[in-house]
C-alpha cells in the first residue's frame, strides 16, 4: 500500500491528468474522485464507481483509494488488506494509490492527499474521523453514503438500531460532511420499505446498493456545486442516535461478509 512519497505522487499524477484531458476532450479534464471505505459493502460501491468511471462520457475518474490498514485476520493472524483494498487490487487500481493511514489526521496522508488534488471525497463505511484539515481539501466537498434517513439514526450502527426499533421503514441518505456526526445537508435519499423477516447483513447490503446508485446520479451536481444549492440542512430536533455496540457490529460485519460470499457463489 502506499507510503505517501508525493513526488512521485506529483509525476504520476502529471501522466494521469494528461491522459484524462484527452479522455475527455481536449481543454475538459475529469474531476478526480477520492473513495474512503473499508468493508464489503463499502467495497460493492467503489466497483459501481470504478465502473462508471471507465465510461468515456464519464465527468470523473477515481484518482485514489483510501481504506483502513491491514489487519490481522483468521487463525493464522495473517495481514490481510480490507475489502476495498483487496477490490481495488483485484481492479488493477494503483498500489501506489491505495491509502491506509492508521488516522487521517497524520500530516503524511493529508499532504499526499492534497498531491492527489481530490476534487470530492466520497466515504462509504470508512470507520476514521475525518479532521477539519481533511474536509478542507477537496474543492466540491466530501459526500457521505449514510444506510438511513438522516436525520434519523446518526452514528456507526444505523442498521441495526433501525431493526431493533422495529421500523417499517428505513433508507440511505447522501449528505455532505462535516465536523458534526452525520449531521451535513441532506442531497438526496431513497426509502426503502423494510421486511419484518429481513436481517440486518442484507438491509445493509441493500442500502448501500442503493446508496451506489443514487450516488452515480448525483454525482454530476455534485461535482458541478449546483448540489450545495439544493441540500437541505438537517433538522436536529428530529435526530435520533444509533451508537455502535462493539459486539453487534463485529457480529453484523462478519455476517456482512458471508452474505456478500453465499450470494457471489449464486451468480
Amino acid at each position: 500500500m502506499a507510503r505517501y512519497s508525493p513526488p512521485s505522487l506529483r509525476c504520476f499524477f502529471r501522466c494521469a491528468a494528461s491522459s484524462a484531458s484527452r479522455a475527455v476532450g481536449s481543454g475538459t479534464r475529469k474531476k478526480n474522485l477520492v473513495f474512503l471505505g473499508s468493508p464489503q459493502v463499502a467495497a460493492s460501491v467503489l466497483d459501481k464507481l470504478l465502473g462508471a468511471s471507465g465510461s468515456p462520457e464519464s465527468a470523473f475518474q477515481v484518482a485514489a483509494v483510501v481504506t483502513q490498514p491491514p489487519a490481522a485476520k483468521n487463525r493464522g493472524r495473517k495481514l490481510m488488506p480490507s475489502a476495498v483494498a483487496q477490490l481495488a487490487l483485484d481492479r488493477g487500481f494503483p498500489e501506489e494509490l491505495i491509502f491506509t493511514p492508521e488516522r487521517a489526521r497524520e500530516e503524511s496522508f493529508l499532504s499526499a492527499l492534497k498531491e492527489v488534488e481530490p476534487d470530492v471525497c466520497i466515504t462509504a463505511a470508512y470507520g476514521n474521523i475525518l479532521p477539519q484539515k481533511f474536509l478542507d481539501i477537496p474543492s466540491c466537498g466530501t459526500v457521505n453514503i449514510h444506510p438511513s434517513l438522516l436525520p434519523l439514526y446518526r452514528g456507526a450502527a444505523p442498521v441495526q438500531r433501525a431493526l431493533q426499533d422495529g421500523v417499517a421503514e428505513t433508507g440511505v441518505s447522501l449528505a455532505y460532511t462535516v465536523r458534526a456526526l452525520d449531521a451535513g445537508p441532506v442531497i438526496a435519499c431513497e426509502r426503502f420499505s423494510v421486511d419484518e423477516c429481513i436481517k440486518a447483513p442484507e438491509l445493509l447490503s441493500m442500502l448501500f446498493h442503493l446508496g451506489s446508485k443514487l450516488l452515480i446520479n448525483e454525482l454530476p451536481s455534485i461535482l458541478d456545486g449546483s448540489a450545495k444549492d439544493k441540500a437541505q440542512p438537517q433538522d436536529d430536533s428530529k435526530a435520533t442516535l444509533a451508537p455502535k455496540e462493539k459486539h453487534h457490529y463485529d457480529d453484523i460485519m462478519l455476517s456482512t461478509i458471508k452474505f456478500d460470499i453465499i450470494q457471489q457463489r449464486k451468480l
